[in-house]
This record gives C-alpha cells, sequence and structure tokens, in this order.
C-alpha cells in the first residue's frame, strides 16, 4: 500500500510552504522544550521538532529547484509563439526525457499515451493556447481515460482554467500541466 499524505495535514501545508516557516517550527520547539521543560525532558522539544526540520530541508530543496519566475515567463511567451507541431515535438521530447514512452493519439481531447513503469496517462495538449480553458476539453480527456483504461489524465493549459474546470479536474483526478509545470517539463528548452 502506498503512503498518500493528507493535503490538509500540516506537514503537507509546510511543503507547499516557504522553507523558512517549518525551520521556524522546528527552531520554537527545540527552544520551547528547553525553556518550558524540566532539564531532563527538554531533548523531548527537540526530538518533536525534527519532523519540522526535515520538512524544512524537503521544502529548501523543493523551492531551489522550482524554475524562477523569470523562467516560467519566458517558457510561457517561447512556447505561446509555437506552432502545434512544434509544440506537440516539443512536449513529447520533455517527456520522453522524463522517462515515458509516449504514444501519439488521433483521439479527440487526447494527443499522447504516456507508459512509465506499467503505468499510462493520456495527456491533452492541443489547447496549450486557449486563454480561457473550460469544463469541456477536460470531459473529453476524461472519456478517453476512461475508455483506455488509464491511471492518469493531464491536460495542458497555459491560459486561465475556470472555477468549474478547475472543480471538475479535482473530482476526476486530472491533473493540470501550467505553466510552472510546463517549465520543469521542458527544462532544456532554450529562450
Amino acid at each position: 500500500m502506498k503512503f498518500k499524505m493528507s493535503q490538509n495535514s500540516i506537514f503537507a501545508v509546510l511543503l507547499r510552504s516557504p522553507w523558512w516557516m517549518s525551520a521556524g517550527v522546528a527552531v520554537l520547539l527545540s527552544a520551547g522544550g528547553f525553556a518550558a521543560l524540566p532539564l531532563e525532558y527538554a531533548a523531548m522539544g527537540v526530538f518533536a521538532a525534527v519532523p519540522f526540520a526535515v520538512i524544512s530541508i524537503m521544502a529548501a530543496y523543493k523551492q531551489l529547484r522550482a524554475p524562477s519566475g523569470a523562467r516560467v515567463q519566458a517558457v510561457t511567451e517561447t512556447v505561446a509563439a509555437m506552432s502545434w507541431a512544434d509544440f506537440s515535438k516539443t512536449v513529447e521530447a520533455g517527456f520522453r526525457r522524463d522517462g515515458c514512452e509516449v504514444e501519439r493519439l488521433q483521439a479527440p481531447g487526447a494527443d499522447f499515451a504516456l507508459s512509465k513503469d506499467g503505468h499510462v496517462a493520456i495527456v491533452s495538449a492541443k489547447r496549450w493556447k486557449a486563454a480561457r480553458n473550460g469544463v469541456e476539453p477536460l470531459r473529453e480527456l476524461q472519456a478517453v481515460r476512461e475508455k483506455r483504461g488509464a491511471r492518469e489524465a493531464i491536460y495542458i493549459a497555459l491560459g486561465d482554467v475556470s472555477d468549474n474546470a478547475l472543480q471538475y479536474a479535482k473530482a476526476q483526478g486530472v491533473s493540470l500541466m501550467t505553466a510552472p509545470e510546463l517549465t520543469k517539463l521542458l527544462r532544456d528548452l532554450k529562450v
């Protein structure tokens, strides 16, 4: 059974927060342990701080590897200027670099099928330039996902995603690959 952390747990929230918040909690617990507990129990404050120190290190590592705002903007502008043929080749190369086998699909609502370690993901990328993305393309993607029995569905969008589409994606487990995630995928793109 694979462990999955709850999205609202304190550790999940701290992983999404700046690294220094977790470090601050760790320091407060350590200092509080020495200040509030008898000396023979003061080490308990330090032990209680260890998970927060680990989360701080994990968050710092994740945040250091994240692309800068300038890089996200540059990649967004570059891919927005591409034709479908160029964009699809670029995205396909990014998925291959990440170790996926890529199959091009000719289905409405889906453009690629990715396979990695026996798991299949369906990707919709053709509407990457749309200024506003609604529910309908996500429904088409979900239909292809169900038809092919894929584990995951990924929708690539540079523009805004409507609130209804966000709710639908969350309810159906469709991953949205927006500009920051696309920048990570296309990390070798020359801009």
